[in-house]
């Protein structure tokens, strides 16, 4: 469920801008089952996106997502492409979506090395805008591939935290910032990348939550979990308690026993009191009044 949690994250990253962006996600470009990832519509024309993901961005911008364990190909790359003319050519009338109001925007966790290279031996020129953005020079349709693990953490919180390699202080960053959340949807947004992020990175998260400065932001957001963790903990304690108490019984019972052959034997005159004492590790005297409770 890695795309759902990236939609989340890429509302969540521009969400200062939500009343101006329309987000559909698997949008379909026609009848038969062709999706983009994501479709990001700017509901006002020449509205100024705040997050630098964002600056690129026209009127219609199409969103291609690779999970951490997809590549990033130069098929998948004039794919995406091609889902930005089919989206055009399929208006409802001629031209209704112009050229110049398309971008297209490829993201991953790591660097796409041989697409880089491969787009760089086409004579496309790749331009580092801020670390983890490329602009795509060259092309008809203004393009960028966003490396998600190189993004500062300042305001990229969401898509830092969905990688398979998260980093802790980006935990604790995402922690914060969704604890503060309040506007309606925001919350859910952060619970979907949360669910695939803990998953991914649960030694990551349990060191984080162990910390007493984020332990409670934490602990709301993990609030299922960690109430089944400690289901599991109760119930392994209760385990281990019935074990102990079951072993402490058959030990007390054998010292019973024994103590209770030792008794006979002094009964028959076998044995004296005191080589019993002794074998019972008491003294006579002690030994002498356990003969007597059971006699009573």
């Amino acid at each position: 469920q890695w795309h759902p949690a990236f939609c989340a994250a890429a509302e969540l990253e521009l969400r200062s801008n939500k009343g101006d962006l329309e987000f559909k996600r698997e949008y379909n470009l026609s009848k038969k089952p062709l999706q983009m990832d994501l479709l990001i519509i700017e509901k006002r024309k020449g509205v100024q996106i705040q997050n630098e993901i964002g600056k690129i961005f026209r009127g219609h911008n199409i969103i291609e997502y690779k999970s951490p364990d997809d590549g990033m190909t130069i098929d998948d790359f004039f794919k995406t492409l091609g889902y930005a003319f089919l989206y055009k050519g399929l208006g409802e009338k001629v031209n209704q979506i112009p050229l110049s109001e398309l971008t297209v925007s490829l993201f991953r966790a790591s660097v796409p090395k041989e697409l880089l290279s491969q787009l760089s031996r086409e004579g496309y020129i790749i331009e580092k805008q801020v670390p983890g953005i490329y602009y795509v020079n060259g092309l008809s349709v203004p393009t960028q591939i966003v490396v998600t693990n190189q993004l500062n953490s300042q305001n990229h919180e969401s898509l830092k935290v969905l990688s398979k390699s998260a980093q802790t202080d980006d935990i604790q960053r995402f922690t914060e910032l969704a604890s503060a959340f309040t506007e309606p949807g925001d919350k859910e947004k952060a619970d979907a990348v949360l669910q695939v992020s803990v998953a991914a990175n649960r030694k990551k998260y349990d060191e984080v939550r162990r910390t007493s400065d984020m332990c409670e932001a934490l602990r709301e957001l993990m609030k299922e979990e960690i109430e089944e963790e400690l289901k599991k903990n109760r119930e392994q304690a209760i385990q281990q308690g019935l074990q102990q108490g079951l072993q402490q019984g058959l030990e007390q019972g054998l010292e019973q026993g024994r103590i209770n052959q030792l008794i006979d034997l002094v009964k028959q005159n076998l044995l004296s009191i005191e080589t019993a004492a002794q074998c019972a590790k008491m003294t006579a005297d002690e030994f002498q009044i356990v003969i007597n409770k059971q006699n009573s």
